[in-house]
């Protein structure tokens, strides 16, 4: 066999069965090995940066180590933003991209690009260039096993001819490495006398707060028993909502700019903080530091102590910590604490619904997303997309157990939500999927990968995929941002978009569309969407005026408000809105 067929088998007995990408005459070894292989299934995008993208989520959905490729030049560069997108959420991928012949690198050849520099930051833990056959298999080996290990991203450069040249073990030589697959699992757990310093300080807390993010991801059960060992409350990083399910009583939901008052008044008023599997990087939303006593859990060591001063770190993964911390701590009877955090979620959920259910012009986007979350079927993934739908998906959508979601967390790139659908509809083709996109992402790139659904839904064994789109002509989030942070009117010239029928793009690719512009329209949108026969796309007529309120609104945050009317050109909207908005919190806390 070849390099390129040997590539993709050596994937493959690493596990790796499903490769996202794009072909390019770079790469052409690598597609050509790729049509014959048995092992390897191909998933095409529309375009590079998409298959980055699909990656990451097949990573962050399936646990797996993702792998996109491209080829040379233009291609690899388009990988970078969803490579980006993996290496800031911390999820493992391999990027696997062609390049020149040898003989002309150097040589200012079309579509030579120097990507050993150009991924060197992206894929800085390892990138490696393969020079001759003998090389190839290490640098496979390696890519897998680095990326797996520090959940990072890896590249490997294939340039055109080493793809074709038959492919050759390294010798037994002076100068040769025999690497081998298998990954070494850690056992994850810090030293004992850490949990038993951890445990100390968390016994002694009056008042819990626990944190948690992505890495608390299957730790369902032990979180919930930690919890109800110290009648904690907890709130949530965004990619980790689906660690706990958001009809637990005291599940205080998403923390931050996104997040919910019940976090804020969490985080303000405990004497003890507990943060398992989270870098969440906004730390006014913390407690002040010397507030309360804090203790981390991370299998990153990088990640311990760096949004708060914690005064016991535990170096490990979050299933087993939790579990050999659970057995050190006491267990607490039903407390005052805890009965208050009750109360005020569940006023939070009648705010809530209050600010839904208010009149806009024409739609309130808060009602699609209210709408949709009774009637979530089982065992369904969301994605999300960066903008005011970010917003909607982390305070109104309320997830159950054993559903999945997620988004660009740390990038919050635009344009993820759609190649994130694809690829859990690929990795679980028998689970229904929905992904909740902007009209702003939705032109981006949106209406491109609508036609890899239509390329490939046919061999799902569900069918259960809708792209539910909010048109609001406005690059909502960035205008609401120089609102509230410049003090500045919208801005016309960037922030308006123009009108496009997306509903009637879908069912040109012979899809279903369907679109609502009224809110006794959205609920039986929802059902006729979640059991059509096909993908559906779901257009919503939205409001762009509606405020994404923040948890807690500070001074300069009002000051910018007033300030802005001086500039802003749709300025009565924007105030009838917000008082619309401010009286639902208030009648949400009066029922």
């Amino acid at each position: 066999m070849n390099v390129s067929e040997f590539v993709w088998q050596r994937l493959a007995q690493w596990g790796l069965h499903r490769a996202y990408g794009y072909p390019g005459d770079g790469a052409g070894g690598l597609d050509v090995a790729l049509e014959r292989s048995r092992a390897m299934s191909f998933v095409q995008a529309r375009h590079e940066e998409m298959a980055a993208f699909m990656a990451c989520a097949h990573a962050k959905f399936t646990g797996e180590v993702g792998l996109c490729f491209a080829t040379s030049g233009p291609g690899a560069v388009h990988l970078l933003n969803g490579l980006y997108d993996a290496r800031m959420d911390h999820v493992p991928v391999v990027a696997l991209v062609g390049q020149q012949p040898r003989s002309a690198i150097g040589a200012s050849f079309q579509q030579e690009v120097d990507l050993a520099a150009l991924f060197k930051d992206v894929a800085s833990e390892f990138v490696g260039t393969a020079t001759s056959p003998a090389q190839v298999r290490h640098l496979i080996d390696r890519a897998v096993r680095i990326a797996a290990a520090r959940r990072t991203v890896t590249c490997v450069v294939l340039p055109h001819d080493v793809q074709q040249m038959p492919y050759e073990d390294p010798p037994v030589a002076h100068g040769s490495t025999h690497t081998g697959v298998g990954h070494a699992r850690s056992a994850g757990l810090p030293d004992e006398q850490a949990l038993i310093d951890a445990a100390a300080v968390l016994n002694a807390g009056q008042r819990v707060a626990m944190l948690v993010g992505a890495g608390a991801l299957g730790a369902t059960d032990l979180l919930i028993e930690v919890a109800d060992t110290l009648q904690a409350g907890c709130a949530k990083a965004l990619l980790g909502k689906a660690a706990l399910p958001d009809d637990l009583p005291w599940v205080t939901g998403s923390i931050g700019l996104l997040g919910t008052e019940p976090s804020w008044e969490l985080m303000q008023s405990c004497d003890t903080l507990l943060m398992v599997g989270t870098s969440f990087p906004y730390s006014e939303f913390l407690p002040k530091p010397g507030s309360a006593r804090a203790v981390q859990i991370d299998v990153d060591p990088a990640a311990l102590s760096l949004r708060y001063p914690t005064e016991v770190n535990l170096l490990g993964a979050a299933v087993p910590t939790l579990r050999a911390l659970s057995a050190l701590l006491v267990p607490r009877a039903r407390s005052a604490w805890r009965e208050g955090i009750e109360r005020q979620v569940a006023d939070w959920w009648r705010t809530l619904e209050a600010r839904a259910m208010q009149p806009a012009d024409p739609l309130n986007p808060q009602r699609v997303l209210w709408e949709l979350s009774p009637r979530l079927p089982e065992n369904s993934i969301l994605t999300g997309d960066a903008g005011t739908v970010a917003n909607w998906y982390a305070r109104d959508v309320r997830l159950r157990r054993g559903m999945m979601g997620s988004l660009s967390g740390t990038l919050a790139s635009m344009g993820s939500a759609t190649p994130y659908a694809v690829a859990a509809k690929m990795a679980f083709p028998d689970r229904p999927v929905i992904a909740l996109i902007g009209d702003g992402a939705m032109q981006m790139n949106g209406l491109g990968e609508l036609i890899t659904i239509a390329k490939y839904w046919r061999e799902w064994a569900s069918p259960t995929l809708v792209v539910m789109v909010l048109n609001n002509q406005d690059l909502a989030q960035v205008t609401w941002e120089e609102r509230i942070q410049m003090g500045e009117g919208k801005t016309l010239s960037t922030q308006q978009l123009p009108d496009v029928p997306y509903h009637r793009f879908a069912e040109l690719l012979g899809l279903r569309g369907l679109y609502v512009d009224a809110p006794e329209q959205v609920g039986p949108a929802w059902d006729e969407a979640l059991r059509a026969d096909r993908p559906v796309v779901l257009e919503c007529r939205t409001d762009p005026n509606v405020p994404p309120l923040p948890p807690h609104i500070t001074a300069e945050q009002a000051r910018n408000f007033l300030g802005m009317t001086r500039t802003e050109p749709e300025l009565g909207s924007v105030l009838v809105n917000s008082a619309r908005q401010l009286f639902a919190s208030f009648l949400g806390r009066r029922r």
